[in-house]
This record gives structure tokens, sequence and C-alpha cells, in this order.
């Protein structure tokens, strides 16, 4: 990813707005027109969106699979000093409007989408051919898609346009934006296969065509279309991998700035955070998959654990699992009961040896009773293990109901310290006219 840091400068710099009345050129840096304006310009842009969505400790990723992870129980803050950390692991009514991580997880969200939208406008009236055009416009959609879909998962509100005072949408609206948008990707890419200009300049390992069905299951899912989820899922080629790649010069920023150091936050336990009746058993392979020392105490303590994505400076990192893509299928069929349809994908997940990926349970078939919510249950559990730190488990837990803090009640803060985030102060003092009101958990 070397090729990206500096257009992801470039970006930034394109989408920031000063109040001064002169204007200073940097006579050495491109201006927005000419490279919006240049093919060439696009594709570095669109290198510049994954820079910004999956490195360094304010990216998307970072900020997203811990702000998750502490919030839902899979992490533990290492160093009190790590504040902002310990302020989700508490969570309730202790996040403050200030809290770094959900700031960059807000704004690197918006500043990613914005630039997608920015290619996405330009694509069209660029010189170059239609190959290496719908390359572009499937990886720029791809990314405006994750940026609406993670602030989504974390916010009940949000606004889908670049602006001032932008106005605010439900979270449902901002998912069927974000699966209209990968629709129109899908189209696209369909009619026009990508050219070899775009795939040999563009930051290898995002598989387009995957990529899009398997978000679309996904966002589908979250806002209950599951007819939808379940056509989509079924379209994704689950011996394909699609990652966010990673090397000495961008690392890996789960190992850079969390598993290489032990420092901030690590998995609370051996179990997975999970309550007694949702953990795994021993013989899940999962367990020496996702924890370097599986075999450690059941609750509290340290016990090392490291995901097996975020163990080198240049591991890897899943834009999705093809265990999230059968636990889809599962989860959609198990909603509309066909239960057949959902044992089915369940098992594909629990009786696997290994996948892409090198993940399998080993585990026996689905045994339980058959009824819907028993394999809902099932299905839950299973997402917990499969997807552990993935950064989906809070929209998870809203989704399976599973118990939920109440506010101010402590005691209640089971699965879960907080159900939605509070609004980032950089949003309430930009937009003060349409920011929503806080929710009180």
């Amino acid at each position: 990813m070397k090729k990206t840091i500096l257009y992801t400068l470039l970006a930034g710099t394109m989408l920031t707005a000063t109040s001064c009345d002169q204007e200073y050129l940097n006579p050495s840096a491109a201006s927005e027109t000419q490279v919006t304006t240049d093919i060439n310009g696009l594709i570095t842009l669109c290198n510049g969106l994954q820079y910004r969505y999956s490195s360094t400790r304010a990216g998307v990723l970072y900020t997203a699979i811990t702000a998750s992870g502490l919030t839902t129980k899979e992490l533990t803050v290492l160093n009190a000093g790590n504040g902002d950390e310990e302020q989700l692991r508490i969570g309730s009514g202790s996040i403050t409007p200030n809290n770094g991580i959900l700031r960059n997880l807000w704004a690197q969200n918006q500043l990613v989408k914005a630039n997608a939208d920015l290619i996405l406008k330009s694509v069209a009236t660029v010189a170059g051919d239609a190959g290496t055009k719908s390359g572009i416009t499937a990886y720029a959609s791809i990314f405006r898609a994750l940026a609406l879909g993670t602030i989504a998962q974390f916010w009940e509100k949000l606004p889908v346009t670049t602006g001032d005072n932008a106005v605010f949408v439900t979270r449902d609206e901002a998912l069927k934006e974000a699966i209209r948008t990968l629709e129109t990707a899908a189209t696209t890419l369909t009619a026009t296969p990508v050219s070899s200009t775009f795939t040999t300049r563009i930051v290898a390992g995002i598989d387009l065509a995957n990529t899009i069905q398997a978000l679309i299951a996904r966002y589908s899912l979250m806002v209950g279309d599951n007819a939808k989820a379940l056509a989509a899922a079924n379209k994704v080629d689950l011996s394909k991998k699609s990652s966010f790649n990673f090397d000495d010069a961008t690392q890996n920023p789960l190992f850079f700035n969390t598993f290489g150091n032990r420092n901030v936050t690590e998995p609370v336990n051996a179990t997975l955070g999970l309550p007694e009746a949702l953990r795994p058993i021993a013989a899940d392979k999962r367990l020496a998959f996702y924890l370097s020392n599986p075999a450690g105490v059941a609750s509290g303590g340290i016990n090392l654990g490291r995901a097996s994505f975020f163990t080198a400076n240049n591991a890897a990192i899943p834009v999705y699992l093809p265990g999230e893509i059968q636990l889809i299928r599962a989860e959609a069929s198990a909603r509309t009961n066909d239960l057949v349809g959902a044992t089915t994908a369940l098992n594909a997940v629990l009786t696997k040896t290994t996948d892409a990926w090198g993940i399998g349970a080993g585990l026996p078939a689905y045994s339980g009773a058959n009824t819907a919510d028993a394999l809902l249950t099932e299905i839950y559990r299973q997402r917990c293990i499969e997807l552990f730190l993935s950064g989906l488990k809070l929209e998870d837990s809203r989704r399976f109901n599973r118990l939920a803090p109440v506010a101010g009640n402590a005691a209640s803060q089971v699965e879960r310290t907080r159900t939605f985030y509070p609004y980032p102060l950089i949003e309430k003092d930009n937009n003060r006219t349409n920011t929503p009101t806080d929710p009180a958990i």
C-alpha cells in the first residue's frame, strides 16, 4: 500500500476548508481539478480511500474493531491510561462527546464517503477506457458503502450527503443507500469487466465482485431484507479472499497499535467474553485460531489473546469472511422460517475444518431444537465466535435482542455497555442545526 500515502494526504486536503480570505497555493501539489479530471488521479484517489479506511490508529478498522470489541466485552483495557478505550469499556454514561476513538470513527468514515462521492461524481466525465472506469466505480462504491454501513452500526442517525449543515437520516435509510450504491456498482461491473489498467494500479486484495455481493448481503440483513440478503450471499464465491493488505510501510493497525505491544487492549478472556450459555466448547478449533493462549482462565485476567489477522505488520485483514456469508444464509433462512436451509448453512460453519482463511470449527452438526428461536440463538453464538473482533458484534447484539444496558442501572450491563453512541463533539460543533440528541444509552 505504499502508493496510497501521497494521495491520502491530498484527499484530506481537498476536503478541508479554511476561513481565510487569501488562498495560498502549494506549487508542488495537484489541485482538485487536476486530480478529478484525470483517470490516473482517480485511480490514485481510490488507493487513498483504502489507506484512510484501513490504516493507522485513527482509521476505521482500528476504531470500529476497538469500539465494538470494548462495548460488547470482547476486549478489555490493559492500561487505564488509555482513557478513550476505558470509557468505551465502562460504557453507559461514561462516554464523553470528545472521545477520541468515536471522533475518529465518525470523521474518517465521513471523509472516506466524501472522497468516494467525489470519485463517483467525476468518473463519468474523465477520458479513459470503460473497463478502467468500471473498476474505479466499483472500488469507490465499495468504500462509500463501507463508510455508510460502518457509521450506521454505531449511531442511530447519520448524514448521507456532504456539505454544510447536512441533514441526518435514520440508520436504516443510510444502510439502504449503501445497498443502492453497491447494486449500481454490481450492474456496472457485470456490464463492463475491469481493465488490466485498473487492476495493475490499484492496491491488491479486494475482490470487487464478491465484496459487492457480500456487503449487499451484510447490509440487507441489518435492515431486515432477508430475501435480498440470502440472494446476495448465494452469489459470493466462498473460495475467494477479499482483504485489506498491509506491509512494513503501511502497517496492520491492530497489530501495530494493539497486539504487537500489549499496552492498549486484548481479549477479555479465553471464552471470548461470552456469557456462559454461549461460550465456545474447548474442542472448537477457532479458539486456537483467535487466541494465543486458548487454555487460559475462563474469566478475567490476562490471557495473551491475539486474533490471527493481527499477528504482524503485514498481516491481511478480511473485508468479510466465508463464515459470515454462511451465517447470513443461516440467519436469513431462520428469520423466514426456512429451518432446513438455516440448519444446512449453520452446519456448514460448525463442521468445516478450514476455509479460504484457514478458519474451521471442526464441531458436530447442530443438534438443538428445530425452532427458529433456537436456531437464531445458535447462529448468534456462532457469529460471536466465527467473527470475533470483526467489528460487527455491537450490530449483532442489537439485532438479536441480547440483554441491553438500561440508563442509570449499571447492573444491567450484561452483554454490551451501550446500544448506540453519543454524537461526536466535532459534529455537534459543525452541524448544530441537525445533529440529533444523544441516545440515553
